[in-house]
């Protein structure tokens, strides 16, 4: 089992989206890369405490590699506007990729090139993991704890229509 740590504006949001790839075990919404330790959902909502909301994804590797993890991750947020994901705005929903080891910062580093090289102006932060602190238990599966939640019914189906559509191998319902 691998683990990865990724930011992509909303945590409910990346995790939804993370929930339904074949070969993902667990999905734990919660903060990183911030100043302050043991922070609270009101306390980084302010953008203050520097921690982004991410999510800690455990996958199993026999199944699907870290750089499908970071197609799906690119593929279903906007990683080309910084310190913004559609209406959320702060640095608490930047674009982020927290490394574990150094294989992951070079195939992210790969992966970020390639977008370039295609003419997108990729603002994804690449950073060493820092301390991942787990979000409140409210907030772990979210949306499927509550399926008529206006944001997530806004914002979540066309990250999952889009997840299906462009990796039907790796979709799971």
């Amino acid at each position: 089992m691998q683990q990865a740590i990724f930011g992509g504006g909303c945590f409910w949001c990346t995790e939804s989206v993370f929930l339904h790839v074949k070969g993902v075990q667990k999905v734990e919404s919660g903060y990183a890369g911030g100043q302050r330790a043991n922070p609270s959902y009101e306390q980084i909502c302010t953008g203050a405490t520097g921690h982004a909301e991410v999510i800690r994804i455990d996958f199993d590797e026999s199944q699907l590699d870290f750089a499908q993890l970071l197609d799906v991750f690119f593929a279903t947020h906007d990683p080309t506007t910084l310190n913004r994901q559609g209406n959320d705005v702060g640095t608490q929903y930047r674009s982020v990729i927290f490394y574990l080891d150094e294989q992951q910062k070079e195939i992210s580093a790969q992966k970020i090139s390639e977008l370039q090289a295609e003419g997108l102006n990729i603002v994804t932060e690449l950073s060493p993991a820092p301390t991942f602190y787990t979000a409140e238990e409210y907030h772990q599966n979210f949306y499927a704890r509550n399926p008529t939640q206006g944001y997530c019914n806004f914002s979540i189906p066309p990250k999952l229509s889009k997840l299906q559509a462009k990796f039907p191998n790796l979709f799971k319902s």
